[in-house]
Parts: C-alpha cells; structure tokens; sequence
C-alpha cells in the first residue's frame, strides 16, 4: 500500500463566519491510499480553534509512512487501533487518514462503503444548509441565493433573536441554530422559549465545552432540545454528554474519522440520545464520508462543499437537502 499527500487552499463562495472567527480559504489535506490499482481518500481541514494545520497533519503522517504503507492487509477498526496510539495528537490527521483506508477497504470488496455496513439508506435524513454570521442583510441575501428546506443558522451576537425574526419573514424552513459557544446559561434558556416559536428544532452547543454545570441547567430546562459539538469530541464524551444535552453532533476530523464515530453514534443510541454528524468547511471527498453514515444520524449537517466557490472532487451530490450517491465504489469519491 502506498500513501500520496495532497494539499489544497478551498476558496468560499462568502466569508464565513461563526462567532470566534472569519475566513474566505480553507486548508485541506486529502490522503490518498493505494494498492494494486484501487485507491481510497480521506479529507481532513486545519482548524485554528484546535491548534490543527496542514503542514502537521502532513508531518505527522509524513512520520508513520512506513508504518502506514505496511499496514494494508488489516480490516478498518485494526488499522485504526495500530494507528491512533501514533496519531493521538492529531485526531485530524488520523481522520484523513482511517477515511482513505475504509475508502480503500470497500473498493478493494467491490462495494459501496454503506452497503458493506449492511446500512439501509432508504430514510435518511436531509442536511441543513449554513448560514454564517453577517449582517441581518447579507444574512437574508445569502439565504435567498439558497433556497433550502432547512438552515443552520449560526449565532453568538448580542442580536440573535433579531437575527431570526427577520430570517423568518423570509421562509418557512426549518431552523437550527448553533451558538459556537456563544451564549450563557440564562440566555440560553431564555432564547429557547422564543426561538421555539419561531421554527427552531435545536440548539447546537450554546455554551462553553467545558460548562457542565451550565450544560445540566441547561438540559433541564431549555425549552428546544441542546445539541453537544465541541463538547463531544471523542468516543468518551458520549456518555459524558449524556443528563447534559439531548444529543450529540460527531464530527469525524475530532474523533479521528468513520471508524471511532460509528461507534460513538450506536453509543449515543444506546442512551437514547438524539445522532448527528456535521462537517468543517471540506470538500466532497471530506462530505461523500459522512454521506455513508447517515442511515444512522436523526440529523446531518454535510453541506461543507456546497459552500465552496470552487470543488477539488467529484462525489456525493446534494440538491434540496437530499443527498445521491456516485456510482463509485467505497467512499465514491474521485479528484476533479
């Protein structure tokens, strides 16, 4: 098996904008896997919030090429558990790189990555389309330009309701909110009572990760459900997160890719807690990963590449919140 490291600059369509940054070009890097002819791919982003770059995923990798290149003859779950001792530092790169071998794992069975899960993807979910942070204006412009059935509206200002009473003279989606941690405890359970009248299904993390105390007061008396995002990074925040939110949202780059997050999914299940996934601002390669777990998800948040003014990859594709599979094997996915 050999590995080849890619490295791109992903231009926006707009800004985005969350409530502790802004950017207009996004870092990636895609891992490629391959063996005999097959190839698999993996995606992971630089993250400034959890100290992730291109150039260490790359150098981290870079260091376990050995290691990697003669490890192609393990199903996912061994590769991933020989692997993340080495790549506990950097969940991203471990990501890319458990995406790219369970790309290649399938392809290599000759089936699509869902069908090899034995996974039903006759009732999934619709993703959401985000909204970054702006002026109420650009906010309403940039909704126009998308019309979609349901919104991520991202939050965290001293104006949020305002924020939402003028989206919705606007349309009639569905609204999730995600408040980046933005918001106290009070205010969260405050702005519950309102945004519930006003067609907002969930509150995604509207605290500090770190705020459990806020989190159980929260839990206990908001009137929308709380989702968990930094909050739930790895499998051991699962239960952690359970008696603080009603659900968690995985994200594969954090808890080191499809392998680890499939667990953490049936995990959450288990305590009967409501399953999500959300992407960072990827490519479709990064977006045609999550596509293969949302037979297990009540929501999904895939719509990363949608927001980019130019694709690296061929894929997935979504219209109207309704995700279509490529006819490739694996992941499905190949390079533009």
């Amino acid at each position: 098996m050999k590995m080849i490291l890619r490295t791109f600059d992903l231009q926006l369509k707009h800004t985005f904008t969350i409530s502790r940054e802004s950017h207009d070009i996004q870092p990636s890097m895609v891992v490629e896997l391959t063996d005999n002819g097959y190839s698999g791919f993996g995606e992971a982003t630089s993250n400034p919030y959890y100290n992730i770059s291109v150039q260490n995923m790359v150098s981290d990798l870079e260091n376990l090429r050995e290691i990697i290149e003669n490890s192609g003859n393990l199903t996912p779950e061994l590769f991933w558990k020989k692997m993340q001792p080495q790549l506990q530092q950097n969940m991203f790169a471990l990501c890319a790189l458990d995406l790219a071998y369970n790309d290649l794992y399938a392809t290599r069975k000759g089936k699509k990555l869902y069908e090899l899960w034995n996974y039903n993807i006759d009732n999934n979910p619709l993703t959401d389309y985000t909204i970054g942070l702006d002026t109420i204006e650009v906010m309403v412009e940039k909704m126009k330009e998308k019309p979609w059935p349901i919104y991520k509206i991202k939050l965290g200002t001293n104006n949020d309701i305002e924020i939402i009473k003028a989206l919705r003279k606007h349309t009639d989606a569905i609204f999730r909110v995600d408040a980046n941690c933005g918001w106290t405890p009070q205010e969260t359970i405050d702005n519950s009572k309102i945004l519930k009248d006003y067609g907002v299904e969930f509150i995604e993390q509207p605290l500090k990760a770190d705020d459990w105390e806020g989190h159980k007061l929260v839990f206990k008396n908001s009137s929308l459900p709380i989702i968990a995002d930094e909050s739930c990074q790895v499998e051991a925040d699962v239960a952690k997160c359970h008696g603080h939110f009603h659900g968690v949202n995985v994200k594969l780059t954090k808890c080191g890719g499809l392998t680890p997050a499939r667990r953490m999914l049936n995990e959450a299940k288990r305590l009967n807690m409501k399953t999500m996934v959300g992407c960072m601002t990827e490519s479709t390669v990064g977006i045609s990963a999550i596509a293969h777990l949302l037979p297990l998800l009540d929501y999904v948040d895939m719509d990363g590449a949608l927001l980019l003014a130019k694709d690296i990859a061929k894929g997935v594709t979504i219209t109207d919140g309704i995700t279509t599979y490529s006819n490739e094997l694996g992941i499905g996915v190949s390079l533009i």
